[in-house]
C-alpha cells in the first residue's frame, strides 16, 4: 500500500487478532478501510493464516473464469429458508413490502462476515427509509444464527442455507481445501458443528440488490472474501429504484 493510500497506524498496534477485529470494528471509515486494516494487523499477528488464506482465494480466482451468480437484469432465483426463530421467509413475500438486499455470508465465526453485517446494520435505517429491507443468509443452523444476532444487535435477518442449497442454486458454492479444512480444526472452527454437515463447503460472499419486481439491479460477488460490497454503493443502487 502506497503512503497516500496507507491507513492510519494506531498508537498502540493489535496485540491480538480479536483487537484488530475490535480496532477495525470501531473506525470511522468506509467498509473497505475497516477489512483492509484488519486483514493488515490479521496478516501481520497471523502470516501463516494469511498465506493459507491467499492460496485458496488465488485458487478460486483461477477457477473462476467468467461471471458467476445472477446478473444484473437477472431474476433473482425465489428461496424459502429459515430464520433464526424457525420461522420459513421466501424472497417473493418480503419483496411484496418493497426491494430487499440480500447478503451471502459465510457464518458467524467469520470476522469478514461480521464487519460486512455490521456496516449493513449502521445503514439499516437507511434502507428502511429507502422503503427497503435486508436479509442474511449464511449456512449455519439456527443455534449459530440466532447468536450473531445476539450478539452483535443486527436489526435484520439471518436465514439458514440448510446444506448451501440456495448458495448452490446460484453457483456461489466452494469447498475449502485440504488446508483450509485443517487450518479450521487447529483454529476450533468447526464447520461441522455449525453447518449441521462435514461438507466443508462455504458459499462465495455475494451482495444483491433486488428490485421489488424481483430483478436483480446491482450486486457484487467476492470471490475474495476479505472485499465487501460498499454500504453507500446498496444505498445508491437502492436511490436509483
Amino acid at each position: 500500500m502506497s503512503d497516500a493510500g496507507k491507513l492510519p497506524e494506531p498508537k498502540i498496534p493489535p496485540k491480538t487478532t480479536a483487537e484488530a477485529f475490535a480496532l477495525a470494528s470501531g473506525m470511522n471509515a468506509s467498509l473497505k478501510e475497516r477489512l483492509a486494516i484488519y486483514r493488515e494487523h490479521s496478516a501481520r499477528l497471523r502470516p501463516e493464516i494469511a498465506a493459507i488464506y491467499q492460496n485458496l482465494v488465488d485458487h478460486l480466482e483461477a477457477l473462476v473464469s467468467g461471471a458467476v451468480g445472477p446478473a444484473v437484469g437477472d431474476a433473482m432465483p425465489d428461496f424459502l429458508l429459515p430464520d433464526q426463530h424457525g420461522q420459513l421467509i421466501s424472497l417473493e413475500n418480503l419483496l411484496q413490502s418493497g426491494p430487499v438486499v440480500v447478503s451471502m455470508n459465510r457464518g458467524h465465526w467469520c470476522p469478514y462476515c461480521r464487519l460486512d453485517l455490521r456496516a449493513l446494520a449502521e445503514i439499516e435505517p437507511d434502507i428502511r427509509r429507502l422503503g427497503a429491507q435486508i436479509a442474511s443468509i449464511m449456512p449455519e443452523t439456527a443455534q449459530y444464527t440466532k447468536r450473531a444476532i445476539a450478539e452483535n444487535d443486527f436489526p435484520f435477518p439471518i436465514l439458514t442455507d440448510i446444506d448451501l442449497g440456495y448458495a448452490l442454486s446460484l453457483g456461489l458454492v466452494f469447498w475449502v481445501g485440504t488446508d483450509v479444512k485443517k487450518l479450521y480444526g487447529e483454529l476450533g472452527l468447526d464447520l461441522a458443528v455449525f453447518q449441521g454437515n462435514r461438507s466443508y463447503f462455504l458459499p462465495i460472499a455475494a451482495k444483491f440488490v433486488v428490485g421489488r419486481d424481483g430483478v436483480v439491479k446491482a450486486r457484487e460477488i467476492n470471490i475474495n472474501f476479505r472485499e465487501r460490497m460498499e454500504p453507500s454503493e446498496i444505498i445508491a443502487a437502492l436511490e436509483r429504484l
